[in-house]
């Protein structure tokens, strides 16, 4: 008889199976060095210092305040169910449960982050009327509740306030059970059962976040890296989903595929490989953390096979909760362009900081928005008081990604548009005021044709009427788009309150923040008048400093005809970039008063800075549809160059990590990608 132990002793070792996060086998197995973990304190010593965190004082207000949130939303029902007859039992049972999600669930949130949540009510409580009348009504007469604004219109409603200065989001979801219990299961799909698509966009907040917690390996790994990166996001000019970048769903999932991909990673070095993947990732491939789910109940799920509209996604980021949806689906081909470049900035600071030539904080220097153009479209918003301005703001702010897609649509994406998530406030105006920028250049590596002209009225035009559909618009609610050079800038938006000069001295992190883009251009007014711009002196501009400086911010009483902004290529025309690009402003007609812009300066849109990228940037001109043809051997060195010291190598199953899915299959050959189609009367074609 053979024993146990002869018989285990005979059997060849058993090698465990690598364990699959997500649509694919990892990228590497491999754990930290110990510099690695040396770099990780340095990270999160760095985070604290930076004011990340809340402290255990504000983590007990926040408690406190979704208590009473959660006392004051039952008392909301059960007066409901009262009034509408129910039995004294029914009117005891009633029930509403608040959730959270977003920042706050996922552990991420800062000190001065909001908390988002969701009420779960009764299937006889509606949003229209009980929610944003008779709570709204509820919390209107509440001395802790400032601030408050509904937003029924939203792609998901919500109603905005602060409860003793903590911001809160509300959204509220109608089931259809008559009883909701307290603890309620939230990501069963039952919740779904006989619910509206916006009901479903609402419970879907909470239902991703529990998800992407169930998906990555690591929660702690995972919410320092999130924290980070949410921070670099916003130092840098990408973090706002309104605008047309990236919010706090789109990053928590992109540090989530990450995290599967390295699932033993540290935080210093999933925010390495962070930087590593999405610059070589191929959009429009899709990122998601599981396969995509089709459920018997009808929802619509992001499939490009079925859903033409979903063709046209630049950077789809799949979310994991039934019904899968692109949470991205605001990102344009400009943003994403934007995006790119700053993933290549940071991917460049990160092999610094592993190399030990920089340390953290270079990664999180601001990107100089206005040192990167030298034209702008300024957009200023008025209103008669906070309140009102407060709406208005947010009403316009929703809609500024549109001026960017039809001044690109109208220009044939010869003209780009940079947005700007960040609002500015001139405290000197007697209303309530903020501005938002636009940087503007030329398309770089595209050939103009002699005497082109982008004629941008029609584009304002249009977006001013759109503006003008808001339906809770109140006199004092104003809007100005205006054409600004750099040196007209208002001083409001230097953070020390003055024109900071040109020649003044940058970081080396700056100065590769800000490339040179001053080649020898000339410029012409419509009255024949030119003049030469010289390449710069690297020590300063002196001329631009002696002269007298120009209008701070526009009035909207002293409008003037728009611009037509032309471009003219000499005789010897250049495909890549424009050392050869003449620039003039011919000014529209004087009596053409159909758009608020006021004219140009003498000095144009010529190709600039590319978007504040350092050096080594690949300009961000991005083929969403891009062949998918380049061999595996070229892709695995460009995404995971090891050291062998590291013991880290490459696994065979790389290309499959990074491509989650082939798209071959899911979009048509030689389909065009559009952004919008949009139907108007009149577009003005450049004249040649």
């Amino acid at each position: 008889m053979v024993s146990s132990e002869g018989l285990s002793g005979s059997l060849p070792p058993v090698t465990t199976p690598v364990k699959q996060y997500g649509v694919t086998k990892p990228i590497s197995m491999a754990g930290p060095t110990e510099a690695d973990i040396q770099r990780s304190c340095a990270l999160e010593k760095f985070l604290v210092e930076a004011g990340l965190y809340e402290s255990k004082e504000e983590a007990a207000k926040r408690e406190e305040v979704l208590c009473r949130i959660q006392e004051i939303v039952t008392d909301w029902v059960k007066q409901l169910t009262r009034l509408r007859g129910y039995t004294d039992q029914m009117v005891e049972d009633a029930n509403a449960v608040i959730f959270t999600f977003g920042s706050y669930r996922l552990g991420v949130h800062g000190p001065d982050s909001d908390v988002d949540t969701l009420c779960v009510g009764p299937s006889y409580v509606n949003r229209e009327e009980d929610f944003f009348f008779v709570l709204h009504k509820i919390l209107a007469e509440r001395e802790e509740v400032t601030e408050l604004q509904p937003v029924p219109d939203a792609h998901v409603p919500v109603m905005k306030f602060k409860f003793d200065g903590i911001p809160i989001d509300l959204l509220y979801a109608s089931i259809s059970i008559l009883v909701v219990p307290q603890d309620l299961d939230i990501s069963d799909v039952s919740v779904l059962y006989n619910v509206d698509e916006p009901t479903v966009r609402s419970l879907n907040g909470c239902r991703v976040a529990d998800q992407i917690l169930k998906l990555v390996p690591n929660v702690e790994h995972f919410c320092t890296t999130l924290r980070c990166l949410k921070f670099w996001a916003k130092r840098r000019g990408v973090y706002s989903n309104v605008t047309g970048f990236l919010g706090g769903v789109n990053w928590a999932l992109l540090v989530a595929r990450v995290c599967q991909l390295y699932p033993n990673a540290v935080p210093s070095m999933l925010v390495s490989r962070f930087f590593r993947v999405y610059t070589q990732w191929r959009w429009p491939n899709p990122v998601m953390l599981c396969a995509i789910e089709e459920d018997e109940l009808g929802f619509s799920v992001w499939d490009p096979r079925k859903n033409p509209r979903d063709r046209t996604h630049h950077m789809p980021i799949i979310t994991p909760a039934y019904p899968c949806m692109n949470s991205s689906y605001n990102v344009s081909t400009s943003t994403l362009r934007v995006m790119m470049e700053q993933f290549q900035y940071g991917n460049n600071i990160c092999e610094k900081i592993e190399l030990n030539r920089v340390k953290w904080t270079a990664l999180f220097e601001p990107y100089l928005f206005f040192d990167s153009y030298k034209n702008y479209l300024q957009v200023d918003i008025v209103a008669a008081d906070a309140d009102d301005l407060r709406a208005w703001k947010g009403w316009v702010e929703s809609r500024l990604r549109q001026l960017t897609l039809m001044i690109e649509r109208d220009t044939y994406g010869l003209l780009q548009c940079h947005p700007y998530p960040h609002e500015y406030v001139d405290a000197s105006k007697p209303c309530g005021h903020c501005a938002f920028f636009m940087g503007l250049q030329m398309k770089q590596g595209e050939i103009v044709q002699e005497g082109q002209q982008f004629d941008i009225r029609g584009s304002v035009d249009e977006f001013r009427h759109s503006i003008s559909m808001y339906m809770f618009w109140k006199p004092g609610m104003e809007i100005s788009v205006s054409h600004v050079h750099r040196k007209q800038l208002p001083v409001y938006v230097f953070p020390d309150g003055y024109k900071r000069h040109w020649n003044m001295r940058l970081t080396p992190h700056q100065q590769s923040d800000k490339l040179s883009h001053d080649n020898g251009i000339a410029c012409q007014t419509e009255s024949g008048e030119k003049c030469l711009k010289r390449k710069k002196d690297p020590d300063g501009e002196n001329s631009e400093q002696s002269r007298p400086e120009k209008r701070q911010s526009p009035d909207r009483s002293e409008s003037v005809s728009p611009e037509i902004i032309s471009c003219k290529l000499s005789s010897t025309s250049r495909g890549c970039f424009t050392s050869d690009l003449d620039e003039m402003i011919a000014e529209g007609n004087a009596s053409s008063n159909s758009s608020n812009i006021s004219s140009c300066s003498r000095e144009d849109i010529g190709n600039e800075s590319t978007a504040g990228c350092s050096e080594g940037s690949n300009g961000g001109d991005e083929n969403p549809a891009s062949s998918q043809s380049d061999s595996c051997d070229d892709l695995k060195s460009s995404l995971e160059d090891e050291h062998a010291d590291q013991n880290r190598v490459i696994q065979d199953g790389f290309v499959e990590g990074l491509e989650v899915l082939d798209l071959s299959s899911l979009i048509f050959p030689g389909f065009v990608y559009y952004l919008f189609v949009f139907s108007i009367s009149c577009l003005c074609v450049p004249e040649i």
